[in-house]
């Protein structure tokens, strides 16, 4: 009875480690694209240097895309992906300070970014970026719902505003956007760009 007892309970031991060895395995890495993802104003960030924690700061990024970090001050972040923002900090770090800096960037919260979808679609309104991806013309379209009965795909305005304040109004074709599925004309969306879908005149 005893050496019974004895198999069931190293059967169970095997089992548990077995299973908790799968869902291990099973946990996803985390997404690549992290580190692909572009930083924009209001998004807060941890920079962590290894083995200096006198260094690691959490920061958010400025209205003029630059993150402040200790000894190297402000470091530009426009239009580059967490990746390059890692090389970069660690090389302005090797200059003058650290020997071979290992840095990670981890984003905590990202900033809220919204487009508007206006006109003849069927469910007008904010449309979110999705975490991490960037949003296109299409997709923001076809997140409003489609165009409505009424939409007139050959006839859309895209409203983009500059840090200077400078709108200006760009008249495109989608249908030809969706018809080609092409990634170099596909027009990648920037945070608070406006899409107007006009009506088919009939």
């Amino acid at each position: 009875m005893c050496n019974i007892l004895k198999i069931v309970t190293l059967i169970a031991l095997v089992m548990a480690a077995v299973s908790g060895k799968a869902q291990e395995e099973s946990t996803p890495p985390p997404p690549e694209s992290i580190k692909d993802y572009v930083l924009i104003p209001s998004d807060l960030i941890q920079v962590k240097v290894f083995q200096e924690d006198d260094l690691t700061r959490e920061v958010s990024v400025s209205r003029n895309y630059t993150v402040s970090l200790p000894l190297i001050g402000d470091v530009n972040v426009r239009d580059k992906t967490v990746r390059e923002i890692e090389k970069e900090i660690r090389v302005l770090y090797e200059k003058d300070y650290l020997q071979n800096p290992q840095i990670t960037i981890i984003i905590l919260r990202y900033a809220e970014r919204v487009v508007n979808v206006i006109g003849s679609v069927n469910q007008p309104g904010p449309v979110p970026f999705p975490q991490e991806k960037s949003l296109t013309l299409v997709e923001a379209i076809a997140r409003a719902g489609g165009f409505s009965r009424l939409g007139n795909p050959k006839n859309v305005t895209l409203t983009r505003t500059d840090d200077n304040g400078q709108s200006r109004n760009y008249v495109i074709d989608v249908s030809k956007l969706i018809t080609t599925n092409s990634s170099s004309n596909a027009w990648v969306l920037r945070p608070n760009d406006v899409i107007f879908v006009r009506e088919k005149i009939l």
